[in-house]
């Protein structure tokens, strides 16, 4: 995966508790935890936008589209 360099400023306790934690063998490098940290924001960021997308639908029409059709169709299913 390619890759490409930043600079960022960060609170000195904070960069304190990301060495320890490289220190200690948890990550190999500053830079894999911040990408990692990075990474899982982007994705609950994503998640939570999904959530908010999904509350805007209108349950009762979505499960009258979902079963639109299926009372032709069904008499074509096999029985079981």
């Amino acid at each position: 995966m390619r890759t490409s360099k930043v600079a960022i400023s960060i609170e000195h306790k904070l960069l304190a508790r990301l060495d320890r934690l490289v220190k200690s063998h948890v990550f190999p490098s500053r830079s894999k935890i911040v990408q990692d940290a990075v990474r899982e924001k982007l994705a609950r960021l994503d998640h939570s936008r999904l959530a908010r997308e999904c509350a805007k639908l209108d349950s009762s029409f979505e499960q009258a589209i979902a079963e639109e059709g299926f009372s032709e169709e069904i008499e074509q299913w096999p029985e079981y």
